[in-house]
């Protein structure tokens, strides 16, 4: 990420879930929005491209990014009838759940951390399309890494005092993994009255087979060319223990395993999530509890 420009990566993630409501039937992730947020002249080409082009790689990455969030906010919806009446949406990108919330403000707040470049091209790109900010939307700039989220949240006003749900997708690779530890145990500490989270790691490349190594060596050489490496992966094991120290609780990981059957095994266009990485959910008891 750098610090006078808005993310690459997180436009490619939003052109993905766009071409998926255009061309993926059925629809894993029904997101109406995804394409108008781009803007006019984005959605025409995409729209004039339709199928062309489409490969399995692609396939791969649009899979990967569609089965994250729909897994993402059906925990939240869930969340939601439990309770939960904050969202922290980390890294957000061109993520459009606060555009189209089902909920009130009263029920539910929406706050979005990211990086003031990113998060000022959003802006930008939601005036030019029409969007209006909801009054339930929070805007907080954040540098992961080099400033305090939970310092940020609580200037935005996040309440710790209730419970909360954080979402944290296609960030974690792009950083140290004691950045990524040290964030999370932030958020855990934050969210005192309960909650939960989901976020995406890239796996530890000796859990994977030769093949899915050399893989990963071609798409890491990618993303640095566009100045946005890869640099942070976990083993699930050690994971785990990590966040169960924390004091999150029923730690799940939704990898491709589990998530193609349950989405794309029997998908007509051949939609397949890759086994680089895994989607990783667990909740946060609260502390006020007794």
């Amino acid at each position: 990420m750098q610090d006078d420009r808005p993310s690459t990566t997180a436009f490619r993630a939003a052109v993905a879930r766009a071409r998926h409501q255009l061309i993926d039937t059925p629809k894993v992730f029904d997101d109406p929005l995804a394409l108008r947020i781009l803007g006019p002249e984005t959605a025409l080409e995409l729209e004039g491209l339709g199928r062309r082009g489409d490969n399995p790689y692609l396939r791969g990455v649009r899979a990967s990014l569609v089965a994250r969030s729909r897994i993402t906010e059906d925990a939240l919806h869930e969340a939601v009838a439990s309770g939960t009446t904050q969202y922290v949406v980390l890294g957000a990108g061109l993520d459009t759940f606060a555009l189209r919330s089902p909920y009130s403000a009263a029920r539910l707040r929406v706050f979005e951390v990211d990086h003031p470049a990113t998060q000022g091209w959003k802006r930008q790109l939601l005036a030019r399309a029409g969007l209006v900010v909801p009054a339930h939307l929070h805007w907080v700039p954040v540098n992961f890494g080099r400033q305090s989220v939970s310092e940020a949240l609580l200037d935005a006003g996040f309440d710790p005092a209730r419970p909360a749900f954080f979402s944290w997708l296609g960030v974690t690779m792009y950083l140290p993994p004691e950045v990524t530890l040290a964030t999370l145990r932030e958020l855990s500490g934050l969210a005192r009255a309960g909650g939960g989270i989901v976020f995406d790691v890239l796996n530890d490349p000796a859990t994977l087979n030769p093949l899915l190594r050399l893989v990963l060596v071609v798409l890491r050489r990618r993303f640095a060319r566009m100045g946005e490496p890869w640099i942070g992966h976990f083993a699930p094991e050690p994971l785990r223990a990590a966040l169960q120290a924390m004091g999150f609780a029923d730690v799940r990981r939704h990898d491709a395993h589990i998530v193609n059957p349950r989405f794309f095994d029997a998908h007509p266009r051949g939609l397949r999530m890759r086994t680089l990485g895994s989607i990783v959910q667990a909740s946060l008891p609260s502390r006020f509890a007794t």
